[in-house]
């Protein structure tokens, strides 16, 4: 695309006050009568040799895992191998657990310890197939224990932004 000394210019000053790539394209139509798609500003830009300032990221549900608890909540209790208890128990003695790091291969991944007491290992891959691993050989829940892991579960997920 060929600009004008000008319409660079102007784009250089728009882009310093911090405007964003669609108000750029925004006033390049109003002022210039130029209608750019996205990923062409962004080359035109990249043409340029400007910068794109950054801008703050939004937060995400993961970056208050490591900050301090608010005033007046509980603590998360951690084992020794930092998986973290972020609720009492669940419904009918099953409790899930997040893991603060995520498991290789894995979306998200943690504990469920199940009413009869025994604690598995979870995982839930990419395409959404839920894995139970790491229990005895032969062990299987119940199937009101399975289907309370699965509420649960659905919960412990919602409260972190899956």
């Amino acid at each position: 695309m060929d600009l004008t000394d000008e319409q660079k210019e102007k784009i250089r000053g728009w882009l310093s006050q911090g405007l964003n790539l669609s108000q750029i394209q925004q006033k390049l139509t109003e002022e210039y009568k130029l209608a750019l798609t996205y990923l062409d500003l962004r080359f035109l830009i990249d043409d340029l040799d400007l910068e794109i300032p950054e801008t703050q990221p939004k937060p995400s549900p993961h970056d208050d895992l490591n900050a301090p608890p608010a005033p007046g909540s509980r603590e998360p209790k951690t084992d020794e191998s930092g998986f973290a208890d972020l609720e009492p128990a669940g419904q009918d003695g099953v409790s899930v657990e997040v893991d603060r790091v995520t498991k290789p291969g894995a979306v998200v991944s943690g504990k469920v310890t199940f009413s009869d007491g025994k604690t598995t290992s979870w995982a839930l891959d990419q395409t959404g197939r839920l894995m139970l691993e790491g229990a005895e050989a032969g062990y299987k829940p119940s199937q009101e224990d399975l289907e309370a892991f699965q509420h649960e579960l659905s919960r412990q997920l919602q409260k972190q932004g899956f």
